[in-house]
């Protein structure tokens, strides 16, 4: 039996295809980067910036489905993070702030890396990310590196009209600064008392040397950065709760345990700013990866912030007749190595076998419906049937789902199509939904298929939605 073909049973017509006819299942056990770069542009997730003028290193471009998947992902984090909490508000603050301000915080002295070129081939590499030194990795050559050299990280640019060093500022490389020096205006006009965090999402840029494994590391990226202001005898309890919840988080994404890990930073490893630090990494196909960074900067900023610009930045507690400057718990993720991290771990191709051992391919990416970026689409069976779906289709984008409608095609290819753009749910009318008003809700994991009464089709997804945001797995 062929996908998306039909049978009789007692006189009525169902939709049935070979999904349900299973016997054998091969999963791919890790993903080919090159296979998934090539689907990501192919599906319109994500592809390479300024594409037809033979692109830019280190930037890229998200699609219809890349950028509804990214914002599905700072969506939940931002809800996560900041509407079903009372103790943290958001700000959204400008990306050129004032030249002092990277002084004050060390961009300026100390956001470097040690940067070396091999004088044979000219390639240029991180001196700390080279395995060995004795030979370029590109050409081969022995014992051809130039001698390390920093080499700072901001992306520099001009204020104004002139272009001399008095108009020189930069694009900033994380979003954090601007929370601290909008630290003592926001805690006045939000009236919060420590303890409280300022969450932000914005871009951020880093010219880096080589960027390397798609948008993984990247000179153009967003950031998803939470400041969290605390008495200094509690930054350590403060600490240990963001780790548990963060981690917690990553889990409610999609992102197995197998997958995730801690990486704590020794004393050679911490920043200048850190008491403590821990990263979360996700094992990727390229290998384990920071995607998150949580660390106790003690009160290193606003300290910083003090002394540049003279105005004071303690906190005054009335409980305990204190004042001092509170110490900050940071929790910061790269929205573009989460969104990385969540295709690369939900991209799975399957090979199927029908009971007849006819075999098929099936890409298919296992985004949580919440994240999805198509989250239900809706199809006629046939055009002829276009009016009817198309109205249910625009219901249920009312209702708030990301929905769409397509036609094109027989049935199971539409199926395999949504399977590959990662839509959790399909749902389908046909003749028969013009009598008895169900449609068939058609699910993409287990593919299994499920008559379902149209006016009850928002509270199913809407329980299905729920139930993803809070880490529940589908039973269907």
């Amino acid at each position: 039996m062929s996908c998306g073909s039909w049978i009789g049973i007692r006189g009525t017509k169902r939709l049935y295809s070979t999904v349900s006819k299973i016997s054998e299942r091969t999963l791919m056990s890790e993903v080919q980067m090159k296979e998934l770069v090539a689907l990501c542009k192919h599906r319109g997730f994500i592809f390479q910036s300024s594409e037809i003028y033979g692109g830019i290193n280190g930037f890229w471009d998200y699609g219809p489905y890349g950028v509804e998947l990214k914002n599905a992902i700072k969506q939940y984090w931002w809800q996560e993070m900041v509407q079903r909490r009372s103790d943290i508000v958001g700000q959204d603050a400008s990306i050129i702030m004032h030249p002092k301000v990277w002084e004050a915080s060390g961009h300026v002295e100390n956001f470097t890396d040690p940067m070396v070129d091999c004088k044979e081939c000219k390639s240029r590499f991180r001196a700390d990310q080279l395995e060995s030194t004795s030979a370029c990795p590109t050409c081969g050559a022995k014992d051809s590196f130039t001698e390390a050299r920093l080499f700072n990280l901001m992306l520099k640019t001009n204020i104004g009209a002139n272009t001399d060093s008095s108009s020189q500022s930069f694009l900033r490389p994380e979003t954090a600064q601007a929370i601290f020096t909008n630290y003592r205006v926001i805690q006045r006009c939000s009236r919060k008392k420590i303890p409280f965090g300022i969450a932000q999402i914005g871009k951020a840029f880093r010219n880096e040397i080589t960027p390397r494994n798609f948008t993984f590391r990247s000179r153009e990226f967003e950031q998803m950065e939470m400041q969290y202001f605390v008495d200094p005898d509690d930054s350590t309890d403060h600490f240990e709760y963001w780790l548990k919840e963060r981690f917690n988080f990553f889990r409610r994404v999609g992102l197995p345990d197998s997958k995730l890990r801690f990486h704590e930073h020794g004393e050679g490893e911490l920043a200048h700013y850190a008491n403590a630090a821990k990263d979360i990494e996700v094992e990727f196909p390229f290998g384990w990866q920071e995607v998150e960074g949580i660390h106790d900067r003690s009160d290193f900023d606003l300290s910083q912030h003090q002394k540049f610009s003279g105005e004071e930045m303690k906190y005054f507690d009335e409980s305990s007749g204190r004042k001092f400057i509170p110490h900050v718990i940071e929790t910061s993720i790269g929205a573009d190595r989460l969104s990385l991290a969540i295709l690369c771990n939900s991209f799975e191709k399957e090979v199927i076998k029908d009971s007849n051992g006819k075999q098929e391919f099936r890409n298919v990416m296992r985004f949580k419906p919440h994240i999805a970026p198509v989250q239900i689409a809706v199809l006629p069976l046939m055009k002829k049937l276009s009016e009817p779906t198309l109205r249910l289709e625009q219901s249920l984008r009312n209702e708030g789902f990301r929905t769409e409608y397509d036609q094109a095609g027989q049935i199971g290819k539409r199926y395999r199509r949504q399977d590959e753009i990662g839509t959790p749910y399909c749902v389908t009318f046909d003749f028969e939904s013009l009598e008895d008003n169900r449609v068939t809700v058609r699910f993409r994991d287990s593919m299994n298929q499920k008559r379902i009464l149209i006016e009850e089709l928002n509270d199913f997804f809407q329980s299905k939605i729920r139930s993803s945001m809070r880490g529940f797995e589908d039973s269907e």
